[in-house]
């Protein structure tokens, strides 16, 4: 017999008084009542009704077991509802993994609308440059820059992420503005530095329609956005960075937007998550706040992504 079903049997019949009247709250027989009390007194080695055909009282066994089944049917029923309440009010830790650059210009400035309308929400953002595994490490959804690759992941595209070359006033003025991408094979260019080595074949869309990837020279490689982003400011060369961590800097005039003319480059952008039966309403809030914010109004249907965690 289920264990917490007995329990259940065992403590109406110490609060109705009788086996009788337990079975009639339960909606059982007696003889079934006696059973699940006979099946935890087989398990527990020890008697906890003494039973006559008139009364019956608890052995000091009895008593005790009692006073903890109480305790322990509470917890169960507190989980139960918790559980249950997670999936309609959003509530509880949320882990968020997202990139270095995205999280900081994004996702962070956006958190303070998102936690006040939900407050019973606590989040987690953990910024870095790698693809984390959402399962072993424990992360509710991701942010994802670059095309996915095949997993089982649920993906929702996000606004693609430009990536803009510009410099610095004072580093044009003294070594020239390069016309056209191949004029970067003149110039100093900053790279960005991942595991792999730094990314030095930069691509371009050109007006035709055609890609063209230049093979940039430089001396300085750096595996920090925002660090390279300083570098280019202090004019030390030609930087490749995402628009949206340079808008304050080119509206200001501190940055000089290059080739402006042609088709802004991007990557693709997506929030990925586990697939689940029934999402919890905290992620279910999550990806709406994300989806209707930062969403690619021209994608707007779900997607599978293919990626690997």
């Amino acid at each position: 017999m289920d264990r917490f079903a007995s329990m259940s049997v065992f403590v109406r019949v110490v609060e109705r008084g009788s086996f009788a009247a337990a079975a009639e709250a339960s909606g059982m027989t007696a003889t079934m009542v006696g059973n699940h009390v006979r099946a935890l007194e087989h398990l527990l080695g020890a008697t906890l009704i003494n039973r006559t055909t008139r009364r019956q009282h608890l052995t000091d066994t009895g008593r005790g077991y009692y006073e903890q089944c109480v305790s322990i049917l509470a917890q169960l029923q507190a989980a139960e509802i918790d559980a249950r309440d997670a999936r309609t009010r959003p509530r509880g830790r949320l882990r968020i993994s997202a990139p270095v650059i995205y999280g900081t210009c994004r996702i962070a400035p956006a958190l303070d609308t998102y936690l006040a309308r939900y407050p019973d929400v606590q989040v987690e953002l953990i910024l870095n440059d790698r693809w984390v595994d959402l399962m072993h490490e424990g992360f509710d959804a991701a942010i994802r820059v670059g095309v996915l690759p095949d997993s089982n992941l649920i993906a929702r595209p996000l606004q693609p992420s430009a990536r803009v070359v510009c410099a610095a006033p004072t580093y044009l003025a003294q070594y020239g503005t390069p016309a056209a991408p191949p004029d970067l094979l003149h110039h100093q260019c900053l790279a960005f530095r991942f595991n792999g080595g730094p990314e030095r074949d930069w691509r371009f869309k050109m007006a035709d329609g055609a890609e063209q990837r230049i093979h940039v020279p430089g001396r300085l490689d750096i595996s920090e956005g925002h660090a390279l982003r300083e570098a280019a400011l202090a004019g030390l060369g030609i930087a490749r960075l995402p628009e949206m961590m340079l808008e304050h800097d080119l509206a200001a005039g501190r940055l000089v937007r290059l080739f402006a003319e042609l088709p802004t480059y991007t990557f693709p952008v997506h929030l990925v998550y586990l697939p689940e039966r029934k999402l919890s309403a905290k992620l279910a809030s999550f990806i709406e706040f994300v989806v209707s914010r930062f969403g690619e109004a021209q994608r707007s249907s779900l997607t599978r992504a293919r990626s690997d965690g």
